[in-house]
């Protein structure tokens, strides 16, 4: 337990209790837990969340993010995000708000609009869209992540979420006409012809979140598929932590998964129930102790000041595998290439 000391120096009381709780297994009535449970919400990650709130409970400052455009719902959806990742949830009054804004803008039929980026004026879709299913995901993601899985108009969410699913399991980039888009290969999802990464992982997040849905096939089958890009990019591995904590900037619709985070495939594997008798899971496992560095910490290079989070986020991970589980994968074990490489003329 070297990494116990630097992580419980750490100056944000949030990352403290989540160690003493997550980590250590002290109850929530421990009188160290309560103390810094008083003292989370001064934490310095979360000061100017609390004081840019609206009225109607919504958020609109896209710097708060490090990002520099983006609309009401995206805003108040990806605050939701970091308040649910550091702890808080919907026993807090500015989460209340911020989730009561966030169903106010849903549809009868359990989704949300598309996004303002994706409509003309006369309400014509940019690009043809009919319908992405992050428009649903992303919203649904934030209200899971605060403990809105279960409430009634987050479950008429999931299910148009998963009437979005493709046969193979995953979801594709969207709709447009009757047709699925166009796949970049960046975001390509492994044994999936129209499967992309992008709105399969949100999706699976969402269901990673609920504390039923995230044992279902669908969310089992999502991260099979995931678990097939066995790459390993280890200057990603992080980022999504980052952006949770606001280290990084949050930008992008399709391109918002663009760099493979090992360390979120990762945190999927424990919340969905992989198991380490997985070859897979396993590699994975393996290959990030190897990256671990001095005084128990994994560094995440391109912001240093996250590396305490990354680390705990890592270590929670870990220690959520088991292998008592019924976890098991039907997808052969082949190499990944995002773009297929072109053959000679001559």
């Amino acid at each position: 337990m070297n990494w116990a000391i630097p992580l419980l120096a750490d100056p944000s009381p949030c990352l403290r209790r989540a160690v003493l709780c997550d980590l250590m297994a002290r109850p929530h009535d421990d009188a160290e837990v309560r103390e810094l449970a008083d003292l989370c919400p001064s934490d310095p990650l979360l000061t100017e969340l609390w004081q840019t709130q609206n009225p109607d409970g919504s958020w609109d400052s896209p710097h708060l993010l490090g990002s520099t455009a983006g609309d009401k719902l995206s805003v108040t959806t990806h605050v939701l995000m970091r308040l649910g990742y550091v702890g808080f949830g919907r026993e807090h009054p500015a989460v209340q708000r911020g989730a009561e804004y966030i169903f106010t803008r849903q549809r009868r039929d359990g989704a949300w609009p598309l996004f303002k980026s994706h409509e003309h004026e006369g309400g014509q879709i940019d690009g043809g869209y009919d319908l992405i299913s992050l428009q649903t995901s992303m919203p649904l993601r934030g209200l899971a992540m605060c403990g809105y899985a279960t409430d009634p108009r987050a479950e008429r969410a999931y299910e148009w979420l998963l009437a979005q699913r493709l046969p193979d399991g995953a979801w594709p980039t969207g709709l447009a006409n009757g047709n699925y888009g166009y796949v970049a290969g960046y975001r390509r999802v492994s044994h999936s012809r129209w499967g992309c990464r992008t709105n399969t992982t949100t999706a699976l997040i969402c269901l990673a979140h609920h504390p039923e849905r995230r044992h279902s096939d669908a969310a089992r089958r999502a991260l099979d598929l995931l678990l097939g890009r066995e790459t390993r990019e280890r200057h990603h591995v992080g980022v999504e932590v980052a952006r949770l904590v606001g280290v990084e900037p949050i930008a992008g619709r399709f391109t918002y998964f663009a760099r493979f985070d090992l360390a979120l495939v990762l945190d999927l594997c424990g919340r969905v129930g992989a198991s380490r008798e997985d070859a897979r899971v396993v590699d994975l496992a393996d290959d990030v102790l190897t990256w671990q560095g001095h005084y128990g910490l994994w560094e995440y290079a391109p912001q240093p000041t996250a590396s305490r989070w990354v680390t705990f986020d890592l270590l929670r991970s870990l220690k959520r595998l088991s292998t008592d589980t019924d976890w098991h994968s039907f997808e052969p074990r082949t190499p990944f290439s995002s773009y297929a490489s072109r053959q000679p003329r001559y």
